[in-house]
């Protein structure tokens, strides 16, 4: 199940984790991210282990979605050590998703 982030819990569990984190930036009214939903929930049951997968709804938590640039939704963010290890901006196949985790776990 996909953590739910929000501007007050983000630096803790996103910038201070000790491991890899997903972070897909949506809103309610997005198309595009109703199709991204649920790829990045299959994603959070398949890399529970090695990967925090969550998502932060960019309506209700302005702060977070200013201070990483977030002007198109859906975005997803790669987090590494706290830093943005890779970007993906719109709706993609679960595979590219799935390869870019691959690539931060390596």
């Amino acid at each position: 199940m996909a953590v739910e982030f929000t501007d007050s819990n983000f630096e803790e569990l996103v910038e201070k984790a000790d491991k890899p984190v997903l972070v897909d930036f949506w809103a309610e009214w997005c198309g595009p991210c109703r199709m991204v939903a649920p790829i990045v929930a299959e994603l959070a049951g398949e890399y529970k282990d090695t990967v925090i997968v969550g998502k932060i709804d960019v309506d209700s938590n302005p702060n977070v979605a200013m201070k990483y640039g977030i002007r198109n939704i859906p975005t997803i963010l790669f987090f590494k050590n706290g830093e943005i290890a890779d970007k993906q901006v719109g709706a993609v196949p679960k595979s590219v998703l799935a390869g870019k985790l691959d690539n931060l776990l390596k």
